[in-house]
């Protein structure tokens, strides 16, 4: 099947029940969506596993829907197989579990009980794609799901179209401890880009880039990818990249987004696998 084809699919059926089935009014949707475009192709690299702290939220036992779950203290190890699910539009841009925001398009997933964050290798068993993603969620809640991927990893993974798929989850082990001079450093580290709006039209861009508050021209630039030109700030590092989404979200720019600043495939863990 076209990709424009699914997309026209997942628009007018969406199969999908994602993290929580009861809306409360933190959202504006009532059931979750498919988004208005694929990923690009920036989106679609794994997530570089890198020594972090476990998060100081989303870390403690809890109760959701009359069930109770224990947060494991440790991933290593962890090897599970069952069913992955996916979430997108009603939960892009709200907070995650851990306190970040939830970004569709980037590689990351929900888990009932994984330790935030947990780098995870995610394998479809259908078709033995694979892909690296971030858990920094909470979910999904539903008994015969193990977990909730963001669109982007959906789409790498080839499940789209079904809406769940069988996989098979590995946790990542990092087994050398960070000193903390490399990781206040990697704390720090300029590693994102917030893409506020891709054309093929470079003069468009120029004037979007010159209508902009001072404070973000100062920080803005363009790349070019595949005859597509995307308008860009940063790059800052990973704990300022929150706070940058948020203003340039509340300044004109519901749509923008959080990627990883560029890399090369071969930085990128299973680079063969994936494409």
């Amino acid at each position: 099947m076209k990709w424009n084809s699914l997309l026209i699919l997942l628009l007018s059926t969406f199969l999908l029940s994602s993290c929580s089935n009861s809306p409360t009014g933190r959202y504006s949707q009532h059931k979750d969506s498919a988004p208005t475009r694929l990923p690009n192709e920036s989106e679609l690299r794994n997530a570089v596993p890198v020594h972090e702290p476990i998060s100081p939220q989303g870390n403690r036992d809890y109760r959701v829907l009359g069930n109770d779950y224990e947060v494991m203290e440790s991933a290593a190890g962890y090897v599970e197989e069952g069913y992955a699910s996916w979430y997108g539009n009603k939960f892009h841009g709200h907070l995650t579990s851990n306190g970040e925001y939830y970004d569709m398009y980037s590689m990351s997933a929900a888990h009932t009980r994984l330790p935030l964050p947990t780098y995870v290798k995610v394998t479809n068993l259908k078709n033995e794609r694979s892909v690296v993603v971030r858990v920094n969620d909470r979910g999904p809640f539903h008994p015969e799901r193990i977990i909730d991927l963001s669109f982007a990893a959906a789409y790498k993974l080839d499940m789209l179209d079904s809406g769940t798929a069988p996989v098979k989850i590995e946790a990542i082990s990092l087994n050398t401890p960070m000193p903390a001079a490399q990781k206040t450093a990697a704390e720090n580290r300029p590693d994102y880009l917030i893409q506020l709006v891709a054309s093929s039209n470079p003069d468009r861009l120029s004037q979007l880039k010159h209508d902009l508050p001072p404070k973000f021209q100062e920080i803005a630039t363009t790349e070019q990818s595949h005859g597509l030109h995307k308008l860009m700030l940063g790059p800052v590092s990973e704990d300022d990249s929150y706070d940058l989404l948020e203003q340039i979200r509340s300044s004109g720019y519901p749509e923008a987004f959080r990627v990883k600043a560029a890399q090369s495939q071969s930085d990128t863990p299973d680079a063969k696998h994936q494409n």
